[in-house]
């Protein structure tokens, strides 16, 4: 991907889904993140409709049981739950080794769980570590550990990152930190480095003058960082063939969610569609570090 170009991260909608177009089976095994409600939850229920072996996963047993068994009585009994709480380094470790044990391989990963502790109006860093933690360290160590088991197959595996707009890079006003994220060879130590900076200048109470995102700045920065290294994984995997994984990110614009107050322009369910979608594109479709945005125009951008 040339970041000279406007092409790493293309902002585009996907075509409906077909027979046609069908590359997956039961065996074909997703994972979706934080999926006890609202968009996790719709994806988890497309898939499962679309015939996958679907594991929904959260943090809380109780919801997550609740959230499989409701789907179950719909007649929908390829889905599984796990609990996991993405910012618990042993809870990704249990889950991981369940995973194994069960399946043995997986071809689809979601990333959809996050967390905000802010009103639609409200902007306060005082969960800021919270929210780095979860949105972008938790959803990064389980990535990683998961690498390991994405099946090699002609059909390519896929980790689909349920990101915001938020954290696109002209968000960022601070031209020093935007210039080291929007170079072509950005690294994860100088994503971590900004990461640190922000934390730094929170814990200085500084943030508000360092050119920081102003709206929902601690999430817009676990965003900022988390499409960051989608890039970086990206270019990891981009040469790799048989075997190769395929990450994306996906902004699914202002929906009618917990995080949102139930405020938003359309439901969990019409953004899950897209998200399915783009996480079942056919092999010869199937981009590599690109980000979607859904419900809005469809310019090409770089974050």
């Amino acid at each position: 991907m040339d970041s000279k170009e406007e092409v790493d991260f293309s902002f585009f909608s996907p075509s409906p889904l077909s027979s046609s177009t069908r590359w997956w089976s039961k065996e074909t095994v997703a994972v979706v993140t934080g999926a006890n409600k609202g968009i996790g939850f719709a994806v988890v229920k497309r898939f499962a409709e679309l015939g996958l072996t679907v594991v929904l996963t959260a943090r809380d047993v109780g919801r997550g049981k609740e959230a499989m068994e409701a789907l179950r009585e719909q007649g929908l009994g390829n889905v599984h739950f796990f609990p996991l709480d993405v910012s618990s380094p042993a809870s990704i470790d249990a889950f991981v080794s369940w995973l194994r044990t069960t399946f043995q391989a997986l071809d689809i990963l979601v990333n959809n769980a996050a967390v905000s502790f802010n009103e639609i109006n409200e902007n306060s860093v005082e969960h800021a570590e919270t929210v780095i933690k979860t949105n972008y360290h938790g959803t990064k160590l389980l990535t990683e550990s998961l690498l390991p088991l994405f099946r090699l197959s002609t059909s390519v595996s896929r980790i689909l990152n349920i990101s915001s707009r938020l954290g696109s890079i002209n968000k960022m006003r601070n031209l020093g930190i935007k210039a080291t994220l929007q170079k072509e060879n950005v690294t994860e130590q100088e994503i971590e480095q900004v990461l640190e900076m922000f934390a730094e200048d929170v814990k200085k109470g500084r943030w508000e003058s360092r050119g920081w995102p102003e709206i929902w700045t601690d999430y817009s920065v676990s965003k900022l960082a988390l499409n960051a290294y989608s890039r970086v994984l990206a270019k990891r995997f981009e040469n790799e063939g048989i075997g190769r994984i395929s990450i994306n990110c996906f902004c699914p614009g202002f929906t009618q969610t917990s995080m949102t107050g139930g405020k938003g322009t359309h439901t969990p369910q019409a953004a899950a569609q897209l998200a399915a979608s783009l996480a079942l594109l056919p092999p010869h479709r199937l981009p590599n570090g690109s980000f979607f945005l859904g419900f809005g125009p469809y310019n090409k951008s770089r974050l």
